[in-house]
């Protein structure tokens, strides 16, 4: 018998039948919408990133988590994944929440506050927009989401260096806009310090609203080429300002985390502001 057309038909066969076998239909992995939003206090076109949670229903009221720097290359995709994971039904640490991804058009402007400090306007030289950008939040942005999705009087923000430094602003300046904040190795150094020697309302007895506040910082050391201010330090003195607030409606939690530095800090710090924020209640035996 001759075994060669027999081993090239049999060959034939099976390749032919892997191929049907593994032949495979693909589509897109998508994690959320894409919004462009036009700004008239900007004067500029925002995109926006929203993740909703999988079984959003619009009869439902959903906490809203607005991310600065949340881009798609920035910090939307990591924090979306920490806060589906956090509301996996067999973890429920947090409710189920909308994200809002801010994306940067020119984060330096938007993030800072006017400054004396001549290397800062050397760094930053349009530096000063943040009073725009809070007002764009503000009057803009927060009334779209709420008209857009189904949204509760919940509000977080989230913000990492220089938006750290915006984020602990808006606390000082605009408190009532968010009433959970994430403040990760904010850059109080801009300005020499400025915000850590203001006098804002969450200091007074009176203040009247919940404010649930997390301040992380790694092992950072300085970012404005002194050694006046360091990351840790300024991190720990803005957590210490708040604590002495006389006002039963401000809570703060301070976490140093020495294993991570500036480039590392924001994804651990994140999880754990979600578990300091929101404790969990011991389960009954």
């Amino acid at each position: 018998m001759n075994f060669i057309p027999f081993l090239i038909c049999a060959f034939t066969f099976f390749n032919a039948h892997a191929q049907v076998e593994t032949k495979q239909q693909t589509t897109d992995f998508v994690l959320g919408k894409i919004i462009k939003l036009h700004s008239q206090i900007l004067n500029e076109e925002r995109t926006l990133n929203i993740y909703l949670p999988d079984d959003y229903q619009k009869e439902n009221k959903y906490p809203v988590i607005y991310l600065l720097d949340g881009s798609a290359d920035e910090d939307f995709i990591h924090i979306v994944g920490l806060v589906q994971y956090n509301t996996f039904s067999w973890i429920n640490r947090i409710p189920k929440s909308i994200v809002v991804g801010i994306a940067n058009t020119n984060r330096k402007r938007d993030f800072t506050s006017p400054t004396h400090v001549e290397k800062d306007k050397e760094w930053v030289p349009n530096s000063g927009g943040s009073a725009k950008f809070i007002d764009f939040l503000q009057k803009e942005l927060q009334p779209f989401i709420e008209k857009e999705y189904s949204t509760n009087h919940s509000k977080t923000i989230i913000g990492q260096s220089l938006a750290g430094l915006l984020a602990t602003e808006i606390l000082f300046t605009k408190p009532q806009l968010f009433n959970k904040y994430i403040i990760v190795s904010p850059s109080l150094w801009w300005n020499d310090g400025k915000l850590l020697s203001q006098n804002p309302s969450i200091l007074q007895a009176s203040y009247p609203s919940p404010t649930d506040i997390y301040i992380g910082v790694g092992k950072e050391g300085s970012m404005d080429g002194t050694k006046k201010h360091i990351m840790e330090e300024d991190a720990k003195l803005l957590a210490e300002k708040i604590q002495k607030s006389p006002s039963k409606n401000i809570k703060v939690h301070f976490d140093y985390l020495p294993e991570e530095d500036h480039a590392t800090v924001t994804h651990p710090a994140i999880f754990n502001a979600f578990r300091l924020l929101y404790p969990q209640k011991p389960k009954s035996k």
